[in-house]
């Protein structure tokens, strides 16, 4: 199933994981040091600054780039873990897998059924209970009766 990963993939890990090592914060802190220190030997000319200014903007306007692609790449594996989580488990509902293609509106009344949920489930005495998004309402009812009847 593993394919072999292209050159900017492996380029792109290995920038991930080398930029956010303690190296490499230790190489940019001695990187800001010596540049301060040759400020006097620069007499703090337009040049010395620009020197600065432009390592740091190419080196950020990189970056961006190097961790979006490894936020993309995480965010992508955990969705499909939670899928596989939904598909597995007998209680879930599969119309949750992939709701990240929603709309915002769409998410935001989603939400808002899941509050009513955890509005039912503030009203029992049981931390166990639980409710599903199909006929949470219904649920609500059997479950308390069958809990009061314990």
């Amino acid at each position: 199933m593993k394919q072999k990963k292209n050159f900017f993939e492996r380029f792109s890990n290995w920038a991930t994981a080398a930029t956010g090592s303690s190296a490499a914060f230790v190489i940019a802190i001695a990187a800001i040091v010596i540049w301060l220190l040759t400020g006097p030997l620069a007499k703090y000319s337009d040049t010395w600054q620009l020197i600065i200014n432009t390592g740091t903007t190419i080196i950020t306007f990189l970056m961006v780039f190097l961790i979006q692609k490894s936020q993309n790449k995480d965010s992508k594996a955990i969705h499909l873990k939670l899928n596989e989580l939904l598909a597995a488990h007998e209680g879930a509902s599969n119309r949750m897998v992939d709701i990240e293609d929603l709309t915002e509106k769409e998410l935001d009344h989603l939400h808002k059924f899941y509050q009513q949920l955890s509005d039912l489930a503030e009203d029992e005495d049981d931390i166990t209970c639980t409710h599903s998004i199909d006929a949470a309402g219904e649920n609500h009812k059997l479950k308390a009766v069958r809990y009061k009847r314990k």
